[in-house]
This record gives structure tokens, C-alpha cells and sequence, in this order.
């Protein structure tokens, strides 16, 4: 009998433009895609991690930002252990936005789900809009974990995973979540032939 494998669906949420994609492609392949592209519909990437000893392969989704994909994303929602709702520092509006994407979340995933807001472009200190503080005290009035990172410099960005990650393994040991509504699966294997890939819609973006 292998190493048991966990099975984490996130959702990256946000409005277009403030780095869905690159933070996607950053974690999953190290490496920065300036192009100028939107994300069509869904796309998708996978990394296995170690978290607390355990395998854990967290299935990416990343989702369109456009108003008129909402109908399409929003039925990626189900069976989503994470969710990563971003928003461009440089960008007022892109932050009003989020409490749109969190009412979404709230309402379309299960009620036990991980919720990480994170500030993507941090390295865009002199045209920042956003102050870290400001955003992380509506992270504290709403429950989310939050952290500030930068997809172009890759500063924060494998933490930013990696704490949600830990959380919902926190959460599965102390029995606070039903595994079942959370969309957690857990099986047992060769890890060796289970190798991290990544894949979806040609349409790439770093600004999704």
C-alpha cells in the first residue's frame, strides 16, 4: 500500500486583469507568461505538495474574470476545497469587486470551504491603491486568510497555496469539515506514477 494522496479542488476568483493566470502558472510551473491574453471560461493546472507529511495534489482552476463568463465559472464551484480570491493592489476597483466574488463563493461552494484573499502585484508599490492593512482587516471581518504576493517576482505565491492547503488539512484532522461536501478525496498509490501536470484551455493569461 503507497502513500496516501490528497485531492484539493481550488477556484481562483477574481475580476480580469489582476493575475489569475500568472499566479497559476507561477506555482504550478515557476515561471512568469506576460502575455496580454484573457483566460477563456476555465483553465486548469495540478501540483503535488507535502503538507504536514502528506501528499497533497492541488487541482487548480482558473477562472475568467469577464462578467459574461459568470454563468460558465460558477458551476466550477462545486466540490472546491480552496478558494483564492484576487485582486490587483494597483487596482480600487478590482478590490471593490471582491466582496461580488466572495457573496459567490459563499453561496455556490460548500459552507466548509477555505477562503484566501490575496493582493497579487505587491511589487507595484508606487502605484499601489489597496494598503495591506485595509485589506486585511476585511480578510478578519469575513473569516479569510489573506496574504500580499507578487506573480512576477514570485514573491509569496508558493505560500499563498500552500497556507490554504494547510488549513484544510487542519480542518480534516480536527473533524471541522464533512470531506465528502468539500470535494477532498483520498486514495492510496504510487506517488512515483502520479506526476504533476497541468493542462486546459489554450487560451492562456497572466492577466485572468
Amino acid at each position: 500500500m503507497g502513500k496516501s494522496l490528497y485531492l484539493f479542488k481550488f477556484l481562483i476568483l477574481g475580476d480580469a486583469s489582476v493575475g489569475k493566470s500568472c499566479l497559476l502558472h507561477r506555482f504550478t510551473d515557476n515561471r512568469f507568461k506576460s502575455q496580454s491574453s484573457h483566460t477563456i471560461g476555465v483553465d486548469f493546472a495540478s501540483r503535488i505538495i507535502d503538507i504536514q507529511g502528506r501528499a497533497v495534489k492541488l487541482q487548480i482552476w482558473d477562472t475568467a474574470g469577464q462578467e459574461r463568463f459568470r454563468s460558465v465559472t460558477r458551476s466550477y464551484y462545486r466540490g472546491s476545497s480552496g478558494v483564492v480570491l484576487v485582486y490587483d493592489v494597483s487596482s480600487r476597483e478590482s478590490y471593490n469587486h471582491i466582496n461580488n466574488w466572495l457573496s459567490d463563493a459563499r453561496a455556490l461552494a460548500s459552507k466548509d470551504v477555505t477562503i484566501i484573499l490575496v493582493g497579487n502585484k505587491a511589487d507595484l508599490s508606487e502605484e499601489r491603491e489597496v494598503s495591506f492593512l485595509e485589506a486585511s482587516r476585511l480578510a478578519q471581518e469575513n473569516d479569510l486568510l489573506f496574504m500580499e504576493a507578487s506573480a512576477l517576482s514570485g514573491d509569496g505565491v508558493e505560500e499563498l497555496f500552500l497556507k490554504c492547503a494547510r488549513s484544510i488539512i487542519t480542518k480534516i484532522d480536527n473533524g471541522d469539515v464533512n470531506l465528502e461536501q468539500l470535494g477532498v478525496q483520498i486514495s492510496e498509490g504510487d506517488l512515483s506514477k502520479r506526476g504533476n501536470n497541468s493542462g486546459g484551455d489554450s487560451n492562456k493569461s497572466c492577466c485572468g
